[in-house]
């Protein structure tokens, strides 16, 4: 059984908009700190959002803040990214992974679904 399962991915032009969604089956409780990362082609895979458990705390890199927002719904064990003013250089499989400290990306990214693909072009 996958315990996350992204959805929302697709194709759109620059400017545009997508809303990417992870359910998590039961195995991630509703106290865990929870995360989007994204990979393109030939990259390091980089993290770009991530929430604290009670949804309160978000940190965000200098290059997604302001366009991208995340959120969880944590009775529907769902976790959401909204993405705004997309660029090409957004162009990247995402994936959200759960973890049990939300001190850095690293430590919230213990488990993995298996990612969307998000192409955005110009």
């Amino acid at each position: 059984q996958v315990p996350l399962v992204e959805s929302g991915g697709g194709a759109v032009q620059a400017g545009g908009s997508l809303r990417l969604s992870c359910a998590a089956s039961g195995f991630l409780a509703p106290n865990d700190c929870m995360g989007w990362f994204r990979q393109a082609p030939g990259k390091e895979r980089e993290g770009v959002a991530r929430i604290s458990a009670s949804g309160k705390v978000t940190r965000y890199p200098s290059f997604v803040k302001g366009r991208f927002t995340i959120s969880r719904d944590n009775a529907k064990n769902t976790l959401y990214l909204d993405m705004n003013s997309l660029k090409p250089e957004d162009t990247a499989m995402y994936y959200c992974a759960g973890g049990h400290s939300f001190g850095s990306f690293e430590s919230c990214s213990t488990t993995w679904g298996q990612g969307t693909q998000v192409t955005v072009s110009s």
